[in-house]
């Protein structure tokens, strides 16, 4: 067993009574909870923990069950629809010349807001052995191109299953892309090892989405995780999840940004929270989206400013928002507003110049 193998066995905390006797009984009542840890597991690896530095803070929040997850009004179980765009088990294929690759049923901790609760932590729901349909169907789609591993976390597997699937995706002659997504840089940065590192090389190009939700997640160790990815070749970006109480507001999301730029990692999507049942709770409106984006762009350097998406419930895929810059459009002329709220008038070709008002 690797090294953080047994750090994830030993060390983590996997129940609700370990909770209690690590936070007291009055901060985790287990009777109240059990409803909501017998719907979605826990699993908090050290790294987690040690991110916590208060009963209720933005790490909290993101790893802790409540009762609020067993409240759903409104939330769908399977809220972006990939079951049903899934022609294989594993696999789901949505956007003309990419697909989805579910290689793990587990992560390293779990986030209360998981999207894809319904899978995650049940081996059955994600079996290992069902590969083999997954890439029959890879070779027979020619227009795929980018094959995206995701789960559970694909970094749970070990580096001999890894190699196992990136050596059967390379030998498929139009799979140009392979990516992996990822959360294990904030959750076990002891993944990232040498070995890992120095085997990945032979598959690239390999890029990985990273997943920071808060500054505070950028760690020494996780930063030293990212930077080990980043000397082995492995371009970096980030995918953040907007959610209540953790990093609904700007001047965190501009610091996260910072951060992430500052750990070689570009930061690519801020997704609205899904909606979905068990993590309402989580949401947030679209207006406060939009005020994020509003307070990035132009305020700081556009490599750090992602693009705001709404994976569309049911299966639509990724809509990107945008502030409304644009005031009119004519066929003589553009009027618009900058980030500063001032107004310009831009000409269209045959006409001369833009002019601030």
């Amino acid at each position: 067993m690797s090294e953080w193998q047994s750090l994830l066995r030993e060390r983590s905390v996997a129940t609700l009574d370990a909770l209690a006797e690590r936070f007291g009984p009055d901060v985790i009542d287990t009777e109240a909870l059990r409803g909501a840890f017998d719907g979605f597991q826990m699993r908090l690896t050290p790294a987690v923990l040690d991110q916590i530095k208060a009963v209720g803070d933005p790490m909290w929040t993101q790893y802790v069950p409540t009762v609020a997850e067993m409240e759903v009004v409104d939330g769908v179980v399977d809220s972006l629809g990939e079951d049903a765009d899934s022609p294989v088990p594993n696999l789901t294929h949505r956007y003309p010349d990419r697909a989805l690759f579910l290689v793990s049923p587990v992560c390293a901790s779990y986030c209360r807001f998981c999207t894809r609760r319904r899978k995650v932590g049940d081996p059955e729901k994600i079996p290992l052995n069902q590969y083999d349909s997954a890439f029959a169907y890879l070779r027979a789609h020619g227009e795929i191109r980018d094959v995206i591993l995701s789960g559970g976390d694909p970094m749970m597997l070990s580096d001999r299953r890894l190699e196992y699937i990136f050596q059967t995706l390379r030998a498929i002659p139009h799979i140009e892309i392979i990516r992996i997504g990822s959360r294990i840089t904030s959750h076990l940065p002891e993944r990232i090892t040498p070995e890992f590192c120095a085997m990945v090389q032979r598959y690239h190009p390999v890029f990985m989405n990273t997943h920071f939700n808060h500054p505070d997640e950028l760690t020494p160790a996780a930063v030293a995780a990212l930077d080990r990815l980043s000397m082995a070749g492995v371009p970096l970006g980030c995918q953040t999840v907007l959610l209540k109480g953790v990093n609904d507001d700007p001047a965190i999301m501009m610091e996260l940004m910072h951060r992430l730029l500052k750990a070689r990692v570009r930061p690519y999507y801020i997704y609205m929270c899904d909606p979905v049942a068990g993590g309402e709770h989580f949401r947030t409106t679209i207006q406060k989206g939009l005020e994020i984006i509003q307070a990035l762009r132009g305020w700081t350097s556009g490599l750090a400013v992602p693009h705001l998406v709404i994976d569309a419930p049911g299966g639509g895929g990724k809509v990107p928002l945008l502030p409304e810059y644009v005031e009119s459009i004519t066929d003589e002329e553009v009027v618009f507003r900058n980030y500063e709220g001032k107004r310009f008038v831009y000409k269209q070709p045959g006409v001369a110049g833009a002019v601030a008002h």
